[in-house]
């Protein structure tokens, strides 16, 4: 049986964006990682601010807009915070994109996170029932 953890790991933010790490935990193995990217934080209000440090348990979900991605449940205050392909942070309305490294794809100056789409897709065949994130 597995037994997913994630612990995201926030690293810097600028306040326009967060950057991050995040690491899938089977039972005590590492078995993968990825860059994180979100908004900065912003007292948690929607769609401009990313959700508090916490526990929240993660579900799959599709929908036409973002396809096959996560869904991450019980954020107070917010609903519909998905982990979903994204490049730019300017992609996210208080939700989580993951990627493979961090570039400034389009030149602006703030780092962007490549391969999104691949990400994904790994994170889901590894955990195709979701997980538990931990966000520190």
């Amino acid at each position: 049986m597995n037994n997913f953890r994630a612990v995201l790991t926030r690293l810097s933010d600028n306040g326009t964006q967060t950057l991050g790490r995040l690491v899938l935990y089977n039972n005590l193995d590492d078995v993968f990682n990825c860059t994180t990217l979100e908004l900065s934080f912003n007292a948690n209000l929607k769609n401009i601010s990313c959700i508090p440090t916490g526990t929240y348990k993660v579900t799959p979900r599709y929908s036409k807009k973002y396809d096959n991605h996560y869904l991450v449940n019980d954020v107070i205050g917010r609903d519909y915070i998905l982990i979903h392909v994204a490049n730019y942070y300017y992609d996210l309305k208080g939700c989580i994109g993951v990627g493979s490294d961090f570039y400034d794809i389009n030149k602006d100056g703030e780092h962007d996170i490549t391969s999104s789409r691949s990400t994904l897709k790994k994170l889901k065949e590894l955990a195709p029932d979701g997980f538990e994130l931990i966000i520190i």
